[in-house]
Formats: structure tokens, sequence, C-alpha cells
């Protein structure tokens, strides 16, 4: 396993280095397969194993990304791009890689909301995502979280 992040609190690793890239409409895409490009531009080109580690609470949790697997990028609305970056940002392809398969799957992490957030600001931290930027990102998506979708 590569170790992406550990500190006393926090602990990523991967089996290999992700391997993401954009998708793009081909001339024979139907209508549907378009919209679905425009939903979601970006795909996981093969499987990646992933371990967390939780040591606060004494856990570890191991899950599987499959390949081909496609996520929207980072969630910033359009009039955040100037002040955080746009959605298709390269620093945030694997921080929002990783946080969309926790928020699609809760049971990987136990259902824990705050940890899956915690995960999401240390990657952004890995990806040089400035400190404000990181704060900032980190208390939109946990509450969010809270109040939309998602709820310990």
């Amino acid at each position: 396993m590569i170790e992406w992040y550990k500190d006393i609190e926090l602990e990523i690793y991967f089996d290999s280095v992700p391997l993401v890239m954009m998708r793009y409409v081909k001339p024979y895409d139907d209508d549907k397969a378009k919209e679905e490009v425009a939903k979601k531009p970006f795909i996981s080109k093969k499987e990646l194993n992933v371990l967390l580690v939780d040591s606060i609470n004494c856990k570890r949790y191991e899950f599987s990304i499959i390949k081909d697997y496609c996520w929207d990028g980072a969630s910033i609305p359009r009039f955040f791009w100037r002040l955080i970056g746009s959605c298709t940002d390269s620093r945030f392809l694997i921080p929002s890689l990783i946080h969309d398969v926790l928020c699609e799957n809760h049971n990987y992490i136990d259902n824990d909301r705050y940890f899956s957030t915690r995960v999401f600001e240390r990657l952004l931290f890995v990806s040089g995502v400035n400190p404000f930027n990181r704060w900032l990102m980190f208390h939109s998506v946990d509450n969010f979280q809270k109040f939309c979708s998602w709820r310990n």
C-alpha cells in the first residue's frame, strides 16, 4: 500500500497511484451518453483499493473503487470558482473521487459523515490546496451533508 497521508488521527493508503482522466463526448455518442459525460466528466481508469485508518476511534476501513467509476469532481458553485477554483481543478480530483465514493457508500465507513469530511480535507491538503480553501471546502461539505443528505 502507498501511504498517501498519515498523522496521529488519520491515515490514508492506496494500493497504487490513482489513475483518473477526463471523459469527453465522442461524435457517435447519443444524447444520453452526452448528458452522462456532462454530469460526471471524470473517470477512474483502474480499480483502486483504499485503506482508511481512524486512529481517534480505533477503526480501519477498506474498500475498492471499481474501474471506470465516474464522478462529477468537486461540487463547487460557479460563483465561488474565482475564490476556490473550478470543479475541474486537478487538485480536487483525488479528494473528490474518494469523497464521492464515501458519500455514495456510507456503509464503507460505518455511516460516519464527519470522518468522510476529514478524509476529504486531508486529501485536499496532500493535493496542495491552501489552508483557507481547505477550511472553506471542509465546512461547506460538512454542512451540506448535515442539512441535505447525510446525518450521523
